[in-house]
């Protein structure tokens, strides 16, 4: 029996949440046509035949259209609005899959690591794949993937892309947990799993690429005050060695430099370091071997320096040296501590995990100094977007735009996000035949899919385009909002000249439905700020100490992508008052977590607390005096004239009758939130569809037909005893 197939046109799927995940997007209508279901195999044939998941396509999807992702695309040999035929495709689970990819991903990506990567991912030889997991549908649960590639990889992970060279069995196949996924080194498919090859029977691996060489210390951007700082302590220690010693000081220099992902650390060392002898050592490379040659390496490293001084300089030192020490950790050190105490030599380390890196690195023995790069500003973002961009052809360009649009994106980021635009602007340069150059719409469709490394792994808020202007009403609301978030962050110097702190947090307050978290998002997004959402249940873990680990991780995150908003939905389940739950302490320990990291030794710069409740007189009273959530801001039930607002913004895609009076309708709906409106509207359209499939528009017997069935949900005891909290404070 012939498999049926369709014609459709493609179309690139400008999901973030697609991006590169090899999963095609139809309308319902063609997934039953083909006989698919959801997460089902479909091949897709172009130029080439290739395989990939198949998922339903968003409302509005036309029929006719097929969404996928640029690499699926690519494995297709498609262009944008080309005609691509879809059919089902049967797909085996992967006994075996053997990838190619850079050096650096080679060395650094452990097979185990990359499997997770892969998982539930459909591919075949010759096909391209990224490293950004599925994360989507059954069987795809990448728990520390993420975690893992940033950590060994580095900053290009997400950007990433690897070949298939091998698969076992041959043709379609889905990357299952007990898949053996492994690396091509060239001698035959290496995958986890396979008993390992002794040492002497293995070939010698190939010489690794040449590094470009380092930028000039005067090209760096946004870290000229670090790069002096460690030029200078390298000058004193070898160069003037006797000046130190004359002064009772010894001439022995070890750093640690630290900073989120993709800062430029190890970019700063080779600058700073170049024109001196420099050994250097890459740490999850050299993690990831046995102890005995982990061991071997480093020594050899060591004795190195030892005969001719120089700088040893070992990458990410966290994989190498954990906080959970290994029984050679200790000889480790022992090498590492030689070195520091040889004549004319040095050491430095980079490391974006110091929290996850052996204490005694850190120690006066070892590394004694410690820089910390920060992640740049809007006005160092858009210095080193002119800096990516000074070669390149460009047209038109609002880097202000772009800089402000882009909250926790450092140099790594950046140089993702010019290589994306980039590709779009040669896509289209190859389909017209014009001149190519940058355009502002290329940069603004690669913030779409370009995901910062100081968010990988988390959970976000859809901020979306809505703004505070576009919040009908709530003038009172939005003004203490303004000043209590937005003020701080744009007019910090207004603060430092009246010799105040800006507000620490704000609690905002008010009957359910009534818009807070639409609130936060249209906050977020007048503000550029990256918002880190969690619901308070989200935090607690009944194991000691996980519920408090979540709290300060859950801060340290948003402490990286600043400006950014932590936004606390539900905080009364968060932050119980104390003293007064049947949890084992858990509530109380997260409270004085929270409490520590609001008001403790390490401040919030740039970082404001939000927390969302509709029963205020639960939450623990310590997290609501000055310093912590001071501003307390009621969001009120809307009035008629709010009312209004919010039924001609939801009325706004809606084909209204002209009988329809948004403003009479309005002043009767006494008791109702603005969730209410918005659903009387959609279910005044699910009427309009029940009289006719083929209705044009919404009438007034259809508004009073869903009013039948929407109901007002705000109690008037529950609004009244908000009111009079408000009133007290």
């Amino acid at each position: 029996m012939t498999s049926p197939e369709l014609a459709l046109t493609a179309r690139l799927n400008t999901s973030a949440a697609d991006a590169r995940r090899g999963v095609v997007r139809l309308h319902p209508e063609a997934l039953a046509a083909l006989g698919l279901r959801e997460w089902d195999g479909i091949a897709v044939i172009g130029a080439r035949r290739t395989a990939a998941v198949v998922a339903r396509a968003p409302i509005g999807t036309p029929t006719g259209t097929a969404l996928l992702d640029d690499v699926t695309l690519s494995n297709a040999g498609l262009r944008e609005d080309a005609r691509v035929v879809l059919s089902p495709v049967t797909v085996y689970g992967a006994r075996a899959v053997t990838v190619t990819g850079s050096a650096l991903a080679v060395q650094s990506i452990s097979e185990t690591t990359l499997r997770q990567a892969l998982l539930g991912k459909v591919l075949g030889v010759g096909d391209t794949v990224s490293l950004l997991p599925r994360d989507l549908g059954p069987g795809t649960s990448t728990a520390g993937a993420t975690a893992s590639l940033a950590r060994t990889f580095g900053v290009a992970w997400t950007s990433e892309l690897l070949t298939i060279t091998a698969v076992d069995p041959a043709g379609p196949v889905s990357v299952q947990p007990n898949s053996a996924v492994g690396w091509d080194r060239g001698t035959g498919a290496a995958v986890a799993g396979a008993a390992p090859t002794p040492a002497a029977a293995r070939p010698s691996s190939p010489a690794p690429a040449p590094r470009p060489a380092p930028p000039a210390v005067a090209d760096l951007v946004g870290v000229g005050v670090s790069a002096g700082k460690l030029t200078e302590w390298l000058a004193l220690a070898l160069d003037e060695p006797e000046l130190l010693a004359t002064l009772g000081a010894s001439p022995r220099l070890g750093v640690l430099i630290t900073g989120p992902a993709g800062v430029g650390k190890a970019t700063l060392a080779r600058a700073v370091l170049a024109g001196r002898t420099v050994t250097e050592l890459d740490g999850p490379g050299i993690g990831a071997l046995d102890s005995a040659t982990r061991l071997q390496r480093v020594t050899d490293a060591v004795a190195q320096l030892a005969g001719n001084g120089g700088v040893l300089l070992v990458t990410d030192i966290d994989a190498l040296l954990p906080a959970d020490p290994e029984p050679v950790s200790t000889l480790i050190l022992d090498e590492l501590r030689r070195a520091v105490e040889s004549p004319g030599a040095a050491f430095v380390a980079t490391t974006a995990h110091p929290d996850a890196l052996d204490t005694r690195v850190r120690g006066q023995d070892l590394c004694d100094r410690e820089l910390t790069l920060a992640l740049p500003d809007g006005a160092g973002r858009r210095a080193l977007l002119e800096h990516l961009l000074n070669k390149v052809p460009t047209a038109d360009l609002s880097l202000n735009e772009i800089a402000s649009r882009a909250p926790g994106f450092v140099a790594a980021d950046l140089a993702a996000l010019v290589r994306e635009a980039a590709l779009r602007a040669a896509s289209r340069a190859s389909s017209t035949g014009e001149k190519p150059a940058l355009r502002q719409d290329d940069l603004l469709g690669a913030l779409e899919v370009i995901r910062p490394l100081s968010r990988s792994g988390t959970e976000e808020l859809s901020v979306g385009s809505v703004t505070l202007d576009d919040v009908g009403d709530m003038i009172e609301t939005k003004q203490a909002l303004t000043e209590a978030v937005l003020w701080p962050l744009q007019h910090p110097d207004s603060f430092a000249r009246l010799g105040v702190d800006p507000p620490r947090g704000v609690l905002l307050y008010g009957p359910p439905g009534c818009g807070k978290t639409f609130l936060v998002r249209a906050l977020a997004s007048s503000g550029q700020l990256s918002v880190h959402a969690v619901k308070g249940a989200e935090l607690m873990d009944k194991w000691v100490g996980a519920s408090e680990k979540a709290v300060r991780e859950l801060f340290q995150r948003a402490r990286d992508s600043a400006p950014s908003l932590i936004f606390l939905d539900e905080v009364d389940a968060l932050a119980p008052r104390r003293g007064q739950s049947s949890d084992s302490g858990v509530s109380d320990r997260v409270v004085a977590a929270l409490l520590t990291e609001l008001d403790g030794i390490e401040p919030l710069r740039d970082v404001v607390v939000l927390g969302a409740t509709n029963r205020p007189d639960l939450i623990d009273p310590a997290l609501l005096r000055p310093g912590r959530l001071e501003r307390l801001v009621f969001v009120p039930p809307p009035d008629a004239e709010a009312r209004k607002a919010i039924l001609r913004t939801a009325g706004r895609p809606v084909p209204l009758a002209a009988d329809v009076d948004l403003d009479a309708l309005a002043v009767d709906l006494d008791g109702y939130s603005a969730a209410d409106c918005a659903a009387l509207l959609r279910e005044a359209a699910l009427a309009a569809m029940r009289r006719s499939v083929d209705a044009a528009d919404v009438t007034v017997a259809d508004i009073a037909a869903a009013r039948d069935t929407v109901r007002p949900s705000l109690d008037p005891e529950q609004v009244a005893h908000l009111q009079a909290y408000a009133d007290r404070r």
